[in-house]
Order: structure tokens, then sequence, then C-alpha cells
């Protein structure tokens, strides 16, 4: 039987070493509870050990790895000749990099202070990581909405990533660093009071809670608030197999077929993959719960592609599978591949061997309400793979283009989602106790992000200077 997921801090005093490895919690005996004043004070008492105002220090190491090599070491065993699109993508901008480079980041927060209170991460929380999705009853909510990375570890590392996002993001945006420190404050102000609310709810409670896209429309701040977002939320109902399939699908000779368009989507050059797409489906359909199989015995796979995908996953096999019920109501499943996490070299393995699994166990643990196809397959040459419906009315916000207020808006958006997911499987008293009540650790995240953002620009440009020396190769996109 697997160890826990992610394991309990109920009753333990945290530890005063700032090693992340050193300060995961192991299980305790089921007796050992404490009430939620208790269990508060334990997160207050971690401050003496760890203050809050240690979290804003943050310098590069003197012999910090070189994130050029870092980069390079993470693209290998992906796919050749998709790794300069990685490398494009991540050239835009700063903040383009900073979405790419999850590995870079781990690194450098390894061994930054940690309370010692442990939950499900996700690994790599920016900003666009958030968006908006369909729940199995056909609902739109927003959360977080990529798990590649995810592993129990320290809630910090989540935090910062997302608040030093915020602060890239605000300065490709165009914003005075005054008003982008104003919106990662409002991000681990969102954060630290919902923590605080979920404190004082019912796990059952903390459990269902979802942030869905009727809220986000009536909670509008005015009428130009509220045409954006019912116009994204009409956007993303329109993101779903009915609307995507014409583009992506075509009939030809009486079979419908996939459309290339290289060198996003393409057919690889291998004759029998079909066969073993099928053979791997079959593996896949033996993760799902039995009701599940049911409906995914409606459809038949009659066409795969290679598609790539984001931006740090880029390069990494990724198929879509078309598939197709007996009257050719169509079903395209998403099939990415998962590796080891980048937080695990700072951590320790994971409890789960295939990565695939990984990934699903963490989106389920850490999500509000995930997708009914959700599951993991090892393919025949021993890679391991996650399986979800493609899009189902995912959607990212267009960050890119916010002005100040749109910017502390979403920051607050993500910070709140953060919390309600970390106190899914932290405890939000201890949490919510280390925090406090005040405006101190949200001050320490500012000047963190501050410092971040400066380190993630002079990465951003290392990466220019080495596509320029040939170090990488680079293709940028039209």
């Amino acid at each position: 039987m697997k160890r826990g997921i992610v394991t309990t801090t109920r009753g333990r005093k945290a530890p005063s070493t700032k090693s992340a490895e050193a300060t995961t919690h192991t299980p305790e005996p089921a007796h050992a509870y404490r009430s939620k004043s208790e269990r508060a004070e334990l997160g207050r008492s971690a401050r003496g050990a760890v203050p809050r105002r240690s979290h804003g220090e943050w310098k590069p190491a003197r012999n910090r790895a070189d994130p050029i090599e870092l980069l390079q070491a993470s693209s290998k065993g992906r796919l050749p000749e998709l790794v300069p699109i990685r490398y494009g993508r991540m050239l835009r901008s700063p903040f383009t990099f900073l979405r790419g480079s999850a590995v870079v980041m781990a690194h450098d927060i390894a061994n930054s202070p940690v309370s010692g209170f442990e939950v499900q991460a996700c690994g790599d929380c920016h900003l666009l990581n958030f968006g908006l999705f369909a729940t199995p009853e056909r609902n739109l909510v927003f959360d977080l909405n990529d798990f590649d990375e995810t592993l129990p570890g320290p809630w910090e590392w989540d935090l910062k990533r997302l608040c030093a996002s915020v602060m890239v993001a605000g300065r490709d945006c165009g914003l005075s660093d005054a008003r982008a420190r104003d919106a990662v404050r409002e991000a681990a102000r969102g954060y630290r009071e919902h923590m605080h609310e979920c404190a004082d709810m019912t796990p059952m409670d903390v459990w269902y809670q979802r942030l869905d896209m009727q809220t986000i429309i009536d909670d509008a701040p005015d009428a130009k608030s509220r045409q954006f977002r019912e116009q994204l939320a009409k956007q993303a109902r329109r993101r779903i197999i009915d609307h995507l399939f014409p583009k992506l699908a075509t009939e030809s000779g009486g079979q419908i077929r996939l459309v290339d368009q290289p060198p996003l989507l393409f057919h690889p050059d291998a004759p029998d993959m079909l066969d073993r797409v099928n053979a791997a489906m079959a593996d896949y359909r033996a993760s799902l719960s039995d009701e599940r199989r049911v409906l995914l015995d409606r459809y038949h796979a009659v066409d795969y592609a290679l598609k790539v995908v984001g931006i740090g996953s880029v390069g990494t096999r990724c198929y879509v599978v078309l598939m197709v019920s007996e009257d050719n109501h169509p079903l395209i499943l998403q099939v990415k591949e998962a590796g080891r996490s980048v937080l695990e070299p700072h951590l320790r393995k994971s409890a789960y061997d295939n990565q695939g699994q990984r990934v699903v166990m963490g989106q389920r643990l850490m999500q509000s309400s995930s997708d009914i196809f959700l599951g993991w397959v090892r393919g025949g040459d021993g890679r391991d793979f996650y399986v979800r419906q493609l899009r189902d009315m995912k959607m990212s916000l267009p960050v890119e283009g916010f002005d100040a207020a749109q910017l502390a808006r979403y920051a607050r958006g993500c910070g709140w989602s953060l919390a309600r997911a970390h106190a899914k499987t932290g405890d939000a008293a201890t949490l919510g106790g280390y925090l406090g009540k005040s405006d101190a650790m949200d001050q320490a995240l500012a000047r963190f992000a501050v410092s971040y953002a400066d380190q993630t620009e002079r990465d951003h440009e290392a990466l220019v200077k080495a596509a320029r020396e040939g170090r990488v190769e680079v293709l940028a996109e039209g």
C-alpha cells in the first residue's frame, strides 16, 4: 500500500532549519489531534525560527547554477526538433522566460527559508497556470490548471513563484514597479486572508469550495469589468469539442483524420503508431473508475498526432488522440508526457512510480473539480503520460494586456485559489497562524518578488546571449 501523498503537521513543532528536505513532517498517530487555536499557535511559534521578514530576503547564491545549463539539462530526452521552439517562446520576454523556467526557480528557492509545513505543491505556480475550465457538471470555474511539476512540498515555494510571476508580468505590461508591487501584495493578501477563512471552515466545506464564473461576473467592480468577464466566459464556453473539432479534423477517403499544422500539430512517421496508441489507451482505461470506463467505451480511436503545447512543456511528447462514437460524435484526448517533477531533486521522490499518476493525483488533490477523463498510462517505451480532454472550456486570461487594476484583481484571485488548493492538503489553521493577520508576509513577498524579477530579467538576457552565440538553437514562430 502506498504511503500518503501529503504528510500531516498536526501537533508537531516546526523545525528551525532552512532546509526543505529536513522540514518535511512524518505522519503521527490518528489520536494526535489539536484544537484550531493550538494549531494556529503552532504556526505562530514557527515565526521564531523562520521570521516572516526572512521570506523577503533573496539573492543569487555565490555558486548559483548556470540557468542556461539547467534549461539544456531539462531538455534532454525531449524531441530535439521541437526544443528550439521552446527557446523561441522563452525569448519573447522575461515573463515567457519565467513561465518556461520552473527548473531554474526550483534550484533558486530550494535553500530559501521555509516554515516547515507541507502541502501538495503545484510546483509551477505562475499567473498563466491559473484559468477557466469546465467541471464535470459543465460549470465554468477558475482554478489552477497545470500540475506537471506537482509534489508534496513547502507552501512557500508556490506562493513565491506566484508573486514573482505577478511582478514580472506587471513589468511586461508596462506598469511601474510601485504598481506591480501593489499587485504582488494583492496576491499575497488574497492567499493570507483566504487561508484564515479556510481555517474557519469544515474540511468538507474546503474540499467542495470553488470559484465559479458567475460569482466572478457578479463581483465585477463596474459595468466595463462585468462586460469583459462575460465576454471571457462566452469565449471559454465555445472552447469545447463541438467548436474545436472542425478546425482540427477533416474527412478523407471516408475516414476522419486530424489535419497536420506543422510544426505545431503533425503526424509522426510511425506506421504502427495507431496500434500502439490503441494499446496504450487500453492501459489508460484501467486507471479510470468503472463508470468512466463505460463512457470511454462508447468511443474508439481513429487518429492521433503530436501537438506542441505551452512553453516549459515544448519538446515533451504530447499526443492528441481523436476518438469517435458509433455515430461519429468526436472526443479528443490529450496524452501528455510526464517526467519527474523539478521539485524532486530538492525534496524526495514521489510516492508514485508512474509520473503520470503523480500528476493526476496532485491535480485531484489541488483542484476544486477535475476532468472526468483524467488518468495515466505508461507507454511501451517506458515513458509515463497523463490523459485529459483537450481544452474543454480551458482558457487562460490575457494577463499580458492587463492594466494595474486588472492585474491586482487577477493576482488576488490567484492568491485566493492557491490558498484553497493548499488548505485541502495542509492545515489552514497552522498556515494561517504563521501568516498572521498583519501584512508582514505580504510585504516580505513583495520584496522577494522585486529581487526575483530582477534575476529573471538577467536570466532572460543570458538566454538572449546564448541564442546569439549559438549555445542554444532557436526557432522563432511567425
